[in-house]
């Protein structure tokens, strides 16, 4: 009797749920306007020279929204730890320019060879950021 009640139960709710799904509206589906947002920087490298150790190790990257939606950076990511890059994640409206600071740690003496990875919603997602150089002793 208990098998017959429980099959029953389940029944009726199989029965019951499908219908309620299937009176809900369609979703409407998302309208593509074609609008993207678009990255271009005015230079990816920026080479140091010889800096002396201790020495200032900042540089900027310029970069405009030349598309037609706005952009959004969701990460800037460095190749090691001494390469430090400091970016806004507020959208840039079609058209309007920021700037992307990296700060080097010259303590570090040698050879400057270093990228910065920047991701974001425009149309060719990732771009690499080069930084090159040499520190030398005081």
């Amino acid at each position: 009797m208990k098998k017959l009640a429980l099959t029953s139960l389940l029944a009726f709710a199989v029965v019951f749920g499908a219908n309620a799904q299937s009176k809900q509206p369609a979703a409407q589906p998302v309208k593509n306007t074609g609008a993207q947002a678009e990255i271009k920087f005015e230079k990816l490298e920026h080479n140091y020279g010889t800096v002396k150790k201790g020495g200032d190790g900042t540089c900027q990257f310029t970069y405009t929204n030349v598309g037609k939606a706005p952009l959004v950076i969701s990460d800037a990511r460095s190749s090691c730890g001494c390469t430090v890059p400091v970016v806004s994640k507020e959208p840039l409206m079609p058209g309007q320019s920021a700037t992307l600071t990296v700060k080097y740690n010259t303590n570090n003496m040698g050879p400057i060879n270093k990228s910065v990875t920047v991701t974001s919603n425009a149309v060719s997602d990732k771009v690499t950021l080069k930084i090159a150089g040499n520190v030398v002793a005081e």
